[in-house]
């Protein structure tokens, strides 16, 4: 039987947001449109066969995105995520909830505040397989340079997000 979730889509200044809550008003995935087929890929690796409805998120979910992009940097930090992975996965993922916005942070610091400081790759690979961007700021890891590195929803717009957050990215 599959996992029967909600799929919204709201738009915002970065562009259309595909948002998949649970029964619960749980985030379960958050990307971008054009992106679809990617979030499908990982709904199905974390959850297996999903079956999404569309629909509304929890007014919660709905609000604390607006709120994000009208400037409340904060709003998206309480709302509920859940995801499946692996263990490794959910400590990079937990340790990106705990990056404030205005602030990135190298893979490298990433894989050392998870205590695991040779895991760089490792790291880089979990970040790339957050269902849950934005909420879950995998935006706000570039690279050991200071430079913009790779980012699901393009470079472009992970630019436009650490910009909204008060971050002038290296080029």
């Amino acid at each position: 039987m599959p996992h029967e979730l909600t799929l919204d889509r709201i738009e915002t200044p970065v562009g259309e947001m595909l948002v998949v809550t649970d029964a619960e008003g749980a985030v379960r995935a958050l990307d971008f449109a054009g992106y679809e087929p990617r979030m499908l890929r990982l709904l199905a690796r974390h959850w297996g066969d999903v079956a999404l409805t569309p629909g509304r998120a929890p007014a919660r979910v709905r609000d604390a995105i607006a709120a994000y992009f009208s400037g409340e940097l904060t709003a998206l930090d309480a709302l509920e995520v859940r995801t499946g992975g692996t263990a490794f996965q959910r400590d990079v993922w937990a340790a990106l909830r705990r990056i404030p916005a205005g602030e990135t942070v190298s893979y490298g610091a990433l894989a050392a505040r998870i205590g695991r400081p040779k895991a760089v790759r490792a790291v880089g690979l979990a970040n790339g397989r957050n269902p849950v961007g934005v909420i879950v700021p995998c935006h706000r890891v570039i690279g050991a340079s200071g430079a913009l590195t790779g980012y699901a929803g393009g470079v472009e717009r992970k630019r436009a997000l650490l910009q909204h957050e008060g971050v002038t990215p290296r080029a």
